[in-house]
């Protein structure tokens, strides 16, 4: 249970979450809170009051809070890794159509053949300009609705809301122009911006990709007010670090700061579970139906409440490093490749990885990590064995194998329950815990299968 939320921060939580968001974007580890660094300068330079800079913060952090909603359009789309596009397109001035070209080209239907490609740029011809747009809105009105449904304002859905609109209005989805832009967004779109040409060229590079889209994307104050710290060496060197979440939390406006309670933790648990089942329609509310199987599993096993909770909260989160991996592979309707497998066995790793950076949440990271460990030893990442696997990562692994089999996958239809238990049965002994499978026969007429 975590018990020291006296000791934990709000903005240490999401800061660390936020990290989940960046694997979703392709971007290196730390954007998000980079761009925090960014934007929080950028805001108190042009004088934003203290409860202004607060809503900058979180806009920040949380820009990218609508990311997965359009990862399977955006695979659908292009038919290619939708990771690398997304981190490939924030290198494009889309004002551009040189730009657009060559990235369209680049990006589409990359390995497959002549006439995949073809029948993909025909489409992208015919619709790409509405879909694109369709995509923007997405993306930006689910990052509001994830904003709000954390209990943040409408200063800060708004923020992320409007992220992707331009200075000059060529923006999307909306076309905004100038000051019809909320302030937040106009910093955060800079601070990106900012971060992504940082971390591939450097300072050089990215103060000139600014300069150049001074009054076309970019409010000319803010440009200014960035350029202003173009001799600033302890503003850039901050960049650099691998982890810069304590200079983050060092930012956020004292004042300003609300109380984290167990009821918060819960809220952000389930938004980030949205967040992480939004990235493909064949996981649609999967972590939220895990997470209702294993609590009423521990039920069985009498479980306190306190205990249920933390559950709850692992269960939620358990797959929130499949975030780091392509649509290209999770929607992929035929057998994965080796390599391609790989990639999925890295997505407890990652669960974990994100999860430790909340100290309270170790124990947490460590039952989400384990979730597809077995038995006999024959799991993945870690190739753990029953005493070696937590009970509580015992009982999630029931409730995901049985929810993984009763609901569609892009290779094969839903199965039905009775089969779905002939399997885990099966398994009983090597892969799962033969008791829990007795626990969930027990719940069944309690479960909603659709």
């Amino acid at each position: 249970m975590v018990d020291n939320v006296q000791n934990l921060s709000l903005s240490q939580v999401i800061s660390a979450l936020s990290y989940a968001l960046d694997l979703t974007e392709g971007q290196p580890a730390g954007h998000s809170v980079r761009c925090c660094w960014i934007g929080m300068h950028l805001g108190k330079l042009i004088g934003l009051e203290s409860k202004h800079i607060w809503n900058l913060y979180y806009t920040l952090l949380l820009k990218d809070a609508g990311c997965s909603s359009n990862a399977a359009r955006l695979y659908e789309l292009y038919g290619s890794d939708e990771r690398q596009a997304k981190k490939d397109f924030k290198l494009v001035d889309n004002d551009s159509y040189k730009q657009m070209l060559e990235f369209v080209l680049k990006h589409t239907a990359v390995g497959g053949n002549l006439v995949a490609k073809t029948k993909h740029l025909i489409h992208i011809a015919r619709h790409g300009e509405a879909q694109s747009t369709e995509l923007f809105a997405t993306r930006c009105e689910r990052g509001a609705d994830i904003a709000k449904r954390l209990g943040f304002n409408d200063e800060i859905a708004d923020g992320i809301r409007y992220l992707d609109e331009h200075w000059n209005g060529n923006g999307k989805p909306y076309g905004l122009a100038r000051d019809q832009i909320p302030i937040n967004a106009q910093i955060a779109l800079i601070a990106q911006v900012t971060d992504v040409f940082f971390q591939t060229g450097g300072q050089l590079a990215a103060l000139n990709e600014v300069r150049s889209r001074k009054g076309s994307w970019f409010n000319p104050e803010l440009v200014e007010a960035l350029l202003s710290l173009e001799t600033h060496e302890a503003f850039w060197k901050t960049l650099t670090k691998t982890d810069l979440e304590n200079d983050i939390r060092g930012l956020e406006p004292e004042a300003e700061k609300i109380p984290l309670t167990q009821q918060k933790i819960d809220d952000i648990t389930y938004a980030f579970a949205m967040i992480v089942d939004a990235k493909s329609p064949f996981t649609h509310d999967h972590s939220s139906r895990v997470a209702d199987y294993t609590v009423k599993l521990s039920q069985c096993f009498e479980f306190s409440f306190e205990q249920q909770r933390e559950l709850n909260r692992c269960a939620l989160l358990h797959d929130i490093g499949k975030l780091g991996v392509s649509n290209h592979i999770l929607d992929k309707p035929g057998k994965l490749t080796n390599e391609e497998f790989k990639q999925i066995q890295r997505h407890p790793l990652y669960s974990e990885q994100i999860l430790q950076r909340i100290k309270p949440f170790n124990r947490i990271a460590k039952i989400c990590g384990a979730h597809h460990e077995k038995l006999n030893g024959k799991g993945y990442p870690y190739g753990l064995k029953r005493e070696e696997i937590l009970f509580e990562t015992k009982l999630i692994t029931v409730a995901d194998i049985f929810d993984a089999l009763t609901a569609a996958r892009p290779y094969r239809d839903a199965i039905s329950v009775d089969k779905a238990l002939s399997i885990l049965k099966s398994e009983c002994g090597s892969s799962i815990e033969p008791d829990i499978y007795g626990a969930l026969i027990q719940i069944l007429p309690q479960l909603d299968i659709r």
